[in-house]
């Protein structure tokens, strides 16, 4: 097919709302949105006023689904809902993209992979938005060029308090406990992704986790060592309670040199001299959904395949997995992750 890909928006809250579809505004030339689905018709109407063109809005999923005049969908759920429809729309034979994590679990993603896997032509792209900021895209090829040298090690903490200003605290099942790590799962496939893509796998896992606030179930700090395979050592704090006046700057230092990255900026220190690198942060869901449209009219590697998806959903589970057995885990391993196209 050519033209405009015709695409479905699936949920309407907030992140479909003040994300997504300010990113389909700037690809109007790319996507034309042909209908909106949530389980609340009144949110479908408002999501879809929010968009030009004749919309429909809807709360029939399975009606949807059964177009033939709708060749991908955007799916933007809960991340316990999220499985279930994801499983529907590629039942389907839709193209899709579903937003971050994959799956609250890996025997979950494990499910929806092997199904995908099934249906050759079919694009499925795990909404990865951290794998397109402009930072991390600079880092990468700081690193994989080689102007730090090896990397040796790494450490990353991060300050994200989630307090009742946050609009994402107004979001019941982001605090419910229903799902393995809460905020450190929800928040935490991003730096792992990072982390992944910037120095390779992580073989070994230690950790331990604590809840300090009732309202911020099951856990909402995480302190872990990490081994990866390349030899590198590495430290990485979350903490959804309290707040830091510096931004969460990703340290690297290697053989040659050193690099500190965090979304709204970049230094790198080699041969004595530090430069810094200017930043335009928050353009990764734009990015990402480019990247898919890409992938479907032109075949085109994207940074966002549902393997390397759930490799980082494995390296959270085993981080939880080692704080509640006071042990050293192994991340599970994804059969093919280490073979998909990633683009750099």
């Amino acid at each position: 097919m050519t033209g405009r890909i015709r695409l479905a928006l699936i949920g309407a809250g907030i992140f479909a709302r003040d994300v997504h579809v300010p990113a389909l505004h700037g690809l109007d030339d790319t996507f034309e949105v042909v209908a909106v689905y949530s389980r609340s018709q009144a949110n479908a109407v408002t999501l879809a006023s929010q968009l030009p063109g004749q919309i429909e809005a809807t709360s029939d999923l399975p009606a949807l689904l059964a177009r033939d005049d709708i060749e991908a969908v955007d799916i933007i759920l809960p991340i316990e809902v999220m499985p279930s429809v994801v499983e529907r729309a590629l039942r389907s034979g839709k193209h899709v993209i579903s937003e971050k994590p994959i799956a609250s679990t890996v025997v979950t993603g494990r499910r929806l992979l092997d199904l995908y896997r099934q249906n050759s032509g079919q694009i499925w792209a795990v909404g990865e938005n951290w794998r397109y900021e402009e930072a991390f895209e600079r880092a990468a090829a700081i690193i994989h060029g080689g102007e730090i040298g090896r990397p040796l090690l790494c450490h990353w903490v991060v300050y994200n308090p989630i307090h009742p200003d946050n609009k994402y605290y107004a979001t019941p099942w982001r605090r419910s406990g229903d799902f393995p790590g809460g905020f450190l799962l929800d928040v935490g496939v991003h730096h792992i992704a990072v982390l992944r893509w910037l120095l390779g796998e992580i073989s070994q896992v230690s950790a331990v986790t604590r809840q300090i606030r009732a309202d911020l179930p099951p856990a909402d700090v995480l302190s872990a060592t990490l081994q990866f395979e390349s030899g590198l050592t590495g430290v990485y704090l979350a903490t959804y309670v309290v707040d830091a006046p510096w931004p969460p700057a990703l340290h690297v230092t290697g053989e040659k040199g050193s690099l500190r990255v965090h979304r709204q900026g970049l230094d790198v220190t080699s041969g004595g001299v530090t430069r810094t690198v200017a930043i335009t942060p928050h353009q990764g869901v734009k990015a990402e959904l480019a990247a898919f449209a890409a992938a479907i009219r032109r075949g085109e590697a994207h940074r966002c395949p549902p393997g390397q998806a759930l490799q980082d959903v494995a390296v959270i589970e085993a981080m939880l997995r080692s704080a509640e057995t006071g042990c050293q885990v192994a991340p599970e391993q994804i059969r093919g992750s280490r073979d998909e196209n990633v683009r750099l």
